[in-house]
């Protein structure tokens, strides 16, 4: 009986170290700092539309000594985005960008700010979920990956990253541009 508390503990323990919502594969244990203005975001934290209009700083309190690729995905669209509820659940791609590096500052926690001057291949768009009756919450997901050395974007990656924004798949985006997975991650909720 006591093997299966300390198993059931180390299971716990390792479902509440995740960083990304349940259910979402590749599983992210390492935190992503994520902060709007002055908010800074714990996974599932729920934020106004308002609160997200722009987009957020991210750090990491892991060293951060190489160049990093970002994204923001939707876990909750519809395809229907004139009537969501008509439509069926999909993932839509709201933003990737790439070589974000540490910018030299560092928090009193120790979390080091990544910066990029770049703006894509996919610009900021932010959380813009319909109104739906009812009201529910969608799980904007950020997760970052270490961008390979003098790494491209390849073909088939684009394509996705350009034309298959409903319906999107990280894990085929993951093998498609040659990534590891994502090293850290962290998500918010917004409520259309």
């Amino acid at each position: 009986m006591k093997s299966f508390s300390v198993l059931s503990a180390l299971a716990f323990a390792g479902i509440s170290a995740a960083q990304t919502p349940s259910g979402f594969t590749p599983v992210v244990e390492q935190k992503l700092e994520v902060t709007f203005g002055s908010k800074s975001v714990t996974p599932g934290l729920a934020l106004a539309k308002t609160e997200t209009s722009r987009q957020p700083t991210i750090g990491l309190s892991i060293p951060a000594n190489g160049t990093y690729l970002w994204m923001l995905i939707d876990l909750d669209a519809s395809t229907n985005f004139i009537n969501p509820g008509q439509g069926q659940p999909a993932t839509y791609l709201h933003t990737v960008i790439r070589d974000f590096k540490a910018s030299g500052s560092s928090s009193a926690d120790g979390v080091s700010t990544l910066t990029s001057t770049a703006n894509g291949p996919v610009a900021w768009f932010a959380p813009a979920p319909q109104p739906e009756n009812p009201p529910h919450p969608h799980r904007y997901t950020n997760l970052l990956w270490e961008q390979p050395e003098n790494w491209q974007v390849p073909a088939a990656a684009n394509q996705m990253l350009q034309s298959q924004k409903t319906g999107f798949s990280v894990p085929k985006f993951i093998t498609a541009a040659g990534l590891k997975d994502p090293i850290a991650a962290n998500y918010f909720n917004v409520t259309g």
